[in-house]
């Protein structure tokens, strides 16, 4: 091949390869995110729901745990823990086992175990929880969660046309909890009940109690089912 028809040939191929770039679909650019766009949907386990506290406050919003995590209750009854998924909750009550005064001690010294007391007592205050199963069985125990909820009404702080639901908040389900030092027991505010809603797109069968025969004799007398863990 000449040197003229090779230069030739090198240019018709620089000519495709720039054509092949402009093709439509290859050069166009990914859609720009939108700041004020639309929110995020709800995540798929979320519950719709309310959460009482003890001084009277009540929060209603989106309902769910950390990812893949299920609710670890101590059975009282058959003295061992149970796992239970949020979806198969209905409410969760939370009771005041005891709660006492504790007084405040240091040790005298660093390298040594002698106690010292400071004079000043803080509140401490276990509890029992309660958690009713859709079907209406209850497991009662010591228990402690981390429960979250998304406000799904506008933030009254936020004015104007910029209102928006609030951001997630943090709820924390305690087996035992204190107080600083001075504290008055009631300053404890506690998770007092947790009640969850059935969510409209759940299917029949979501929801439908077991029918089978054998089930059914034995409801009142049968625990509630395990759960794998590994499921």
């Amino acid at each position: 091949m000449s040197p003229a028809a090779n230069q030739t040939f090198r240019r018709l191929l620089l000519v495709l390869l720039i054509l092949s770039c402009l093709a439509p679909g290859q050069a166009e650019e990914p859609p720009a995110l939108n700041p004020f766009g639309p929110r995020p949907a709800d995540r798929d386990d979320a519950r719709p729901g309310r959460i009482e506290l003890s001084d009277g406050s009540i929060h209603r919003g989106m309902i769910y745990l950390t990812r893949d995590v299920r609710l670890k209750i101590h059975d009282d009854r058959l003295h061992r823990q149970r796992e239970i998924p949020l979806r198969a909750a209905e409410r969760i009550d939370c009771e005041v086992k005891r709660e006492w005064m504790e007084k405040e001690w240091r040790f005298k010294e660093t390298t040594a175990d002698e106690k010292l007391l400071t004079g000043r007592e803080y509140p401490v205050r276990e509890y029992l929880h309660t958690i009713t199963l859709r079907d209406g069985r209850k497991i009662k125990g010591p228990m402690s969660a981390i429960v979250y909820l998304r406000p799904t009404t506008p933030d009254p702080t936020t004015p104007g046309e910029n209102r928006k639901p609030g951001e997630p908040r943090r709820f924390v389900l305690h087996k035992r909890d204190k107080g600083p030092p001075g504290a008055n027991p009631k300053s404890l505010v506690y998770v007092r009940s947790i009640r969850l809603e059935k969510d409209s797109a759940e299917k029949p069968s979501d929801t439908a109690p077991n029918t089978n025969t054998r089930s059914r004799t034995k409801t009142h007398n049968q625990p509630p089912p395990e759960v794998n863990p590994q499921e």
